[in-house]
This record gives structure tokens, sequence and C-alpha cells, in this order.
């Protein structure tokens, strides 16, 4: 079975105030990239009908293939997924392969992101097109117990994915594109924190 991908996310006001808190922590900072994902869809869409994610994904230092699916059960506490993930050496021709296997591209999301490492917790602090966010991921305790650190309310986190987010804010804002690009987003004034009663799990 797929090993389990175990998170959970957070809005962030002030990321800057974060980053801090994160480093005072004395978290390792394991990089900076700017991401480019392309995800793929077959003719009948049976992933998205499975709550699955087939993707390629180049960033500023390799390329990876990740196939996501849910868990066997659902967890309310935490974001929790199966996953299978590979580093393949060339972005465009993995693309190419999948679309000859019967896949084909239907969105783009971009994502800038800083990761860092303190006990046994991966931090990813994440400014997406619509927002900054940090996704803590780990085993829940140690989960739980960085929160805590880092001074987010628990009641808080988010447990909907990047993707799932911008499905509720497009459906919501009336927006007319299906790519989360920062050129998309560029024009646009738009206030997450207006809108974070619609994800928060309480």
């Amino acid at each position: 079975m797929a090993p389990l991908e175990i998170e959970v996310k957070f809005y962030l006001s002030d990321p800057d105030a974060a980053r801090e808190r994160i480093l005072a922590m004395n978290a390792r900072f394991s990089g900076k990239s700017v991401e480019t994902n392309i995800r793929f869809e077959d003719r009948d869409h049976t992933l998205i009908r499975k709550k699955s994610l087939l993707r390629v994904r180049k960033t500023d230092h390799h390329s990876l293939l990740t196939f996501k699916a849910p868990p066997p059960d659902t967890d309310v506490e935490f974001k929790v997924h199966r996953e299978l993930e590979v580093t393949v050496s060339d972005f465009d021709t993995t693309c190419n392969l999948l679309e000859m296997l019967g896949y084909h591209p239907v969105q783009q999301y971009e994502k800038i992101r800083e990761t860092y490492e303190v006990k046994g917790a991966q931090l990813c602090l994440d400014r997406m097109p619509f927002g900054y966010f940090l996704e803590i991921e780990g085993n829940p305790s140690v989960i739980r117990a960085t929160a805590a650190q880092l001074g987010l309310p628990w009641g808080e986190r988010i447990l909907t994915s990047y993707l799932a987010i911008f499905d509720r804010l497009k459906t919501g804002l009336n927006l007319e594109f299906d790519d989360v690009t920062f050129e998309n987003f560029s024009d646009l004034a738009i206030d997450f924190n207006q809108h974070r009663h619609w994800f928060i799990a309480g």
C-alpha cells in the first residue's frame, strides 16, 4: 500500500512573522523553489471522481511525478492521502509520456515554496497566487505539537488541498479561469482572510 501523507495547513496573514517563529525553533532551512504543476486527467475524468490526483511538478532543482489517492479511513483531524512520488529526469518528456498513455493536462498551478525541517516535521511556507500558507507534515502528534509551538490555533487549520481551495474561490468569486497562476491573479485584489471561514476545519 502507498505510504500516507499526513498534514494540515494554516493561512498566514503575516508570513514574515511566521518565518521568524519557524527560525526561532532552530528549524533547518531546506531550500526555496518556484513550482510549476500540471494536473492530468483521463477522458472520463476517472481520477477526480475517485478523489485522486496525477501531476507532474517542475521545481528549480528537479521534477517529480506524483499520484495521490484517498486513505483507507477518513480522518477529520488531518488531511491524509496515500502518495506515491518519484523523481523524473525530464519534465516535458514525462508529460508527453502521460499523454501517450491516455491522460491529458487539465490544469496548471504555481507555487513558491520555502521548506524547513524541525523535530520530525516538514514545514512548507507556501506563497500561492491567492495567499500565503504554512503546511505542516509529519505524524499526528508532531503536527499538533509544532502548530502549538508556532502559536497556530488548531481550530483554524485547513484540510483542503490548494486546488480545492481554488475551486471554492472560483465559484464564490465568479472567476473565469482554471489555471492557478500568478499571472491570472495579478489584477485581482483578493483578501483570503475574508474567505478563510469557507475552509477552516473548526
